[in-house]
């Protein structure tokens, strides 16, 4: 069985290669059932996320969060992915599950940008400086021109080394104290974190903003104040937001945003059966939970990216993925 580390799976999931592969794999779809959570002890969870389309490949990736890593100096979210082969159930690859989760939840919040955010997007504010986080600016410049990039963290010196490496990467980024005033300058602004309590705020975004909420994934998990929902054109992943993320059940209960109101979920947009963003002056909101189909995608895309290199030729069915 092949076995790909970070560094190789990072190689092998350019952005400007990922966010084109997972836009392909929402077109086509694949079988994804429900995922499985499981509280451990008092602090950790524990999710595994099945995947597969038939006659090419199936997958399943574990996830371990755990929040009071962040504490430890340890990161909070720990995964792996086994990718087998879909006709026998035979085991191809273990892949880091770290980089297939951090690299396809930034290409995949990159790729509802490229439908709800404004064609001449260039700012942008990243709350988090997390692994996921870090990788928000290089995903968005695969599809926007980002040039200014605010960071904001509740620890401020994990947020300021974050921009000092953004700033070696060519982007013109800055540490910023408070989230209202950097919102003021930022065409996007883009929330990678684990808060239970909201960040942003409603007064906080003027016209044309695009909202991104990908931290959360979890009815306790909140980056967005009901009000940002309000008169707001809302997108989400999959359906399965709406049945788990704090950010959306939170106003629905409060009757601030309707369930039916939400204007469309990723594969409709990859489908074209919903425009995205129709004037410049609108707000929109794009919430994630995160789908086994993108890991699935994006394991595909690194297990054959791989093979190819060594100089095999992938099959029909695995080149249908």
């Amino acid at each position: 069985m092949l076995i790909l580390d970070s560094d190789t799976t990072r190689a092998l999931l350019p952005f400007e290669n990922l966010v084109p592969a997972l836009r392909a794999a929402f077109i086509r779809g694949c079988e994804v059932p429900q995922r499985h959570s499981h509280a451990i002890d008092a602090d950790g969870t524990m999710l595994l996320m099945p995947s597969w389309r038939a006659g090419a490949y199936l997958g399943v990736k574990t996830v371990t969060i755990y929040p009071g890593n962040t504490a430890k100096g340890l990161p909070g979210l720990y995964s792996t992915y086994l990718l087998h082969d879909a006709r026998t159930g035979k085991p191809l690859a273990m892949i880091d599950g770290n980089e297939i989760t951090s690299r396809r939840t930034a290409a995949a919040s990159a790729m509802a940008a490229s439908y709800l955010s404004r064609k001449d997007a260039s700012s942008m504010l990243v709350l988090g400086s997390g692994r996921v986080a870090s990788l928000l600016p290089h995903a968005y410049r695969a599809v926007r021109p980002i040039g200014r990039v605010a960071v904001w963290d509740i620890h401020a010196r994990q947020g300021e080394a974050l921009v000092a490496r953004l700033q070696a990467d060519g982007f013109d980024a800055r540490f910023v104290p408070t989230i209202a005033a950097a919102c003021e300058d930022a065409d996007i602004v883009t929330a990678a974190t684990l808060s239970t309590a909201p960040l942003v705020h409603r007064a906080f975004l003027r016209p044309g903003t695009h909202l991104d909420l990908i931290g959360g994934f979890t009815p306790a998990m909140r980056e967005a104040d009901d009000g940002c929902f309000d008169a707001a054109s809302v997108f989400v992943d999959t359906g399965e937001a709406v049945l788990k993320a704090g950010d959306l059940l939170h106003p629905i209960e409060a009757g601030v945003l309707d369930a039916a109101d939400i204007r469309a979920t990723l594969a409709d947009l990859c489908q074209r059966r919903h425009p995205g963003r129709v004037d410049d002056a609108e707000i929109t909101v794009f919430k994630a939970v995160g789908t086994a189909l993108e890991d699935l995608a994006a394991a595909v895309m690194a297990y054959e990216g791989f093979k190819g290199s060594q100089g095999a030729t992938p099959s029909a069915e695995a080149m249908s993925m």
